[in-house]
């Protein structure tokens, strides 16, 4: 029974070391365009907690500061691969989500 409980708090351990901690970044902005593009890097290892509700606050500010009344998401989101490792993997990867501004500057 020990074993066993040894185990599982063993492996919990091994699996929490993988979750960590990134930002959303901004990494394109468009004010013309509305458009608002928000990333965060993370390595092959890595399974980061990502807070949605955090990026979308974070493209309605830009987008408010601009004038506009909001932001809604695409709806999708991007992987790109930014450094190789030996057999092909990707080392590190950019996930990115863009948003759109939503109404017109300047209205009410």
């Amino acid at each position: 029974m020990k074993l066993k409980l040894c185990s599982v708090a063993g492996a919990a351990l091994l699996l929490s070391a993988c979750a960590t901690h990134a930002d959303w970044l901004v990494t394109k902005a468009s004010r013309a365009d509305g458009v608002i593009a928000l990333s965060y890097e993370r390595n092959e290892f890595q399974r980061p907690d990502m807070n949605e509700q955090q990026a979308v606050q974070l493209a309605e500010q830009k987008c408010k500061n601009w004038g506009y009344k909001g932001a809604e998401p695409f709806g999708s989101q991007s992987t790109e691969c930014l450094s190789r490792r030996g057999f092909g993997n990707c080392g590190t990867r950019r996930v990115t989500v863009e948003f759109q501004c939503i109404g017109m500057p300047g209205q009410q």
